[in-house]
């Protein structure tokens, strides 16, 4: 998925996400970040548990990895407009 600053939606998943927790209630935004946060580090101890995996070692591999770039780019731009309905909202 590629976005241009001036789509219909008035930029990139990641501006939009940047403006609306710069615009947003703050309580409401620090109340997402907070989980989003302790969702990665449960995800990380999931990982490491489960798989035996060193997480960032993994990470590091996958963000170097440009076979799965694009991959990674829509699940980034996902995850930008998935936290940022949940702040607006939350924010109503």
């Amino acid at each position: 998925m590629y976005f241009e600053d001036d789509d219909f939606l008035g930029g990139s998943p990641r501006s939009r996400f940047f403006d609306t927790i710069f615009h947003a209630n703050r309580n409401v935004v620090e109340g997402e970040l907070e989980k989003m946060v302790e969702w990665l580090a449960a995800l990380e101890i999931i990982a490491e548990e489960r798989c035996g995996i060193d997480v960032e070692r993994e990470v590091e591999r996958l963000l170097h990895n440009e076979e799965r770039r694009k991959e990674l780019e829509n699940r980034i731009h996902s995850l930008y407009i998935e936290y940022m309905g949940q702040i607006l909202s939350k924010s109503e």
